[in-house]
């Protein structure tokens, strides 16, 4: 088809508009785009960088801190502004610092001493909660997610954890989150980590224990001052990581366990009690024959010396931990008294130390269970039904330290807002349980017991120690038929003027006096030795 010339003609013209049209339509939308570029660009936002927070202190009696011992720095870093490769010999964690040189935006890292300080770093100083190491691990507890999870950290939570805790640096940036270097930066310090709260723990009486128990498989220490009941040192076995909390989960021996707070069969060190209501009844002159076993209504006991000790009287008869003396001596005794006894004495009676921390109460023989010989007859000497805590067992020593007063057990003394003084501070609570002529008597017979009995491995030539040891039986064989014992020691020191008491379990430990009785010695030693019996603040 022929097409006219000026037909031709118009269709060039439609085709040139539309060519225009096209190319004042774009600079218009690249004109219209550079502005909104332009506008973005020059927005202003923050950007917040968090390191690790500062938490409130846990002090020792001393105000000696148990957690927050050391300060460990951290350095912000804006990757795009930084020479990274430089930077990485200062981090602590070199994969930590290989995720952040590949990030686009500013971060946070573990440094050391020595990391250099530019317009693109900032380095600050937080207190490291936990050492790699922690002491007291079972007092203080363990933090996850920021929040306390037992212990001390959970107790005192909101304490330890208020709203000043954060450590941060806030960049000013432009519209594409990029930090304007030429900005001032805003950083924030925190001083949380000053207050807290205060033990009544001795932070190197602590160690002593925690080294000398580490002969313990399983086990617990207590350490308390005799005449207020404030506890020096609390120490459990097996400790745990507080940076590995799935190990110690998959621990058979259950390291999370803090054994000073639960019961356990407490066997001779019980025969104190027993021979306590024979002082206040005057029967302790008490003449009896051990030929090895007893018969108690047709069902025989055995003492653990299987050919006797032949005559005993109440003295010796703690020295030696003769079980058929006791047995014969409590059938003289007023069973309603040896029981109330027993109760005043913190048996059958649970000790809170916070809000999460206490020990159990134990099990305290009815009066009717009493009735019965064969359980009279356990009770005597610390078996059968009768159980208590490590805590307990050190109340009772210290009663009969003190002269014959209960302390209430305590751990903390108060909290602190600027780490010098100390607010809340509670007086310590002592109720009567028994005459001070009976607590001497029994101080002299565990310094008997102890200084007479050349087999005692708590014995030692640098301080006086009065004490009482302890086998107590469980009923759990192992595979050979071998019973498992526990291994106790409870006794306090020096013995002329008695200023700490402590008590050793050592579970399934068997004999006391090979388990326990050393540990007592060791701890004992390091305490004079090292001049800690005036430590008090």
């Amino acid at each position: 088809m022929i097409r006219k010339r000026g037909e031709n003609g118009i269709i060039l013209l439609i085709a040139a508009f539309f060519l225009i049209f096209s190319i004042i339509v774009l600079d218009y939308f690249e004109l219209t785009m550079k502005n909104e570029y332009t506008e973005t660009a020059e927005e202003r936002a923050e950007l917040t960088v968090k390191a690790p927070a500062s938490y409130g202190t846990i002090y020792d009696r001393n105000m000696k801190p148990l957690v927050n011992m050391k300060k460990q720095k951290y350095a912000f870093v804006i990757p795009y502004f930084t020479d990274m490769p430089s930077l990485r010999e200062y981090a602590a964690d070199k994969e930590e610092f290989d995720h952040i040189n590949t990030a686009p935006y500013p971060d946070v890292f573990q440094c050391d001493e020595t990391t250099p300080i530019s317009k693109s770093v900032t380095v600050i100083e937080i207190p490291e909660r936990y050492s790699s190491y922690q002491t007291a691990q079972h007092i203080i507890g363990y933090i996850s997610d920021g929040k306390g999870t037992s212990g001390l950290e959970l107790a005192y939570d909101k304490i330890l954890r208020s709203d000043n805790c954060e450590n941060s640096i806030t960049y000013t940036c432009d519209g594409f989150n990029r930090v304007l270097i030429g900005d001032k930066k805003k950083l924030r310090t925190s001083s949380a980590d000053i207050g807290g709260v205060v033990t009544t723990i001795d932070l190197d009486i602590q160690k002593i224990c925690e080294s000398a128990g580490k002969k313990i498989n399983k086990g617990a220490i207590v350490v308390s001052e005799v005449y207020s009941g404030d506890i020096i040192a609390l120490a459990s076995f097996p400790s745990y990581s507080p940076y590995n909390i799935e190990a110690a989960m998959n621990d058979k021996r259950s390291p999370l366990i803090n054994r000073a707070l639960y019961s356990y069969s407490v066997g001779s060190i019980f025969k104190l009690v027993t021979a306590c209501e024979a002082i206040n009844e005057g029967k302790n002159s008490y003449i009896y024959e051990c030929t090895g076993r007893i018969n108690i209504k047709g069902q025989y006991f055995n003492c653990h010396k299987y050919d006797g000790h032949g005559k005993e009287n109440i003295t010796s008869a703690i020295t030696d931990s003769c079980n058929t003396y006791f047995i014969a001596l409590s059938r003289r005794l007023d069973v309603r008294k040896l029981r109330q006894l027993a109760n005043d004495l913190g048996f059958g009676k649970e000790i809170s130390l916070c809000s999460g921390i206490t020990a159990s109460p134990g099990v305290l023989p009815t009066e009717k269970d009493l009735s019965i010989p064969a359980e009279l007859a356990n009770f005597s000497f610390g078996q059968g039904k009768l159980s208590a805590t490590p805590l307990q067992v050190n109340r009772m020593t210290c009663a009969i330290a003190n002269g014959g007063e209960v302390p209430m057990l305590r751990l903390i003394k108060g909290i602190t807002v600027d780490g010098v003084n100390i607010a809340n501070v509670k007086m310590p609570q002592l109720s009567r349980a028994i005459s001070e002529d009976t607590a001497a008597g029994l101080r002299r017979m565990m310094t008997a017991a102890i200084r007479d009995n050349d087999n005692a491995n708590a014995r030692s030539e640098k301080v006086g120690i009065a004490a009482k040891t302890s086998t107590a039986q469980t009923g759990r064989y192992d595979d050979e038929g071998n019973e498992y014992c526990h291994g106790w020691i409870t006794g306090f020191f020096p013995a002329d003027s008695p200023k700490y008491a402590i008590t050793v379990l050592v579970e399934d430990g068997g004999y006391g006096n090979d388990s326990a009785a050393p540990i007592f010695k060791e701890i004992a030693e390091q305490i004079t030795e090292k001049g800690l019996l005036d430590s008090s603040p």
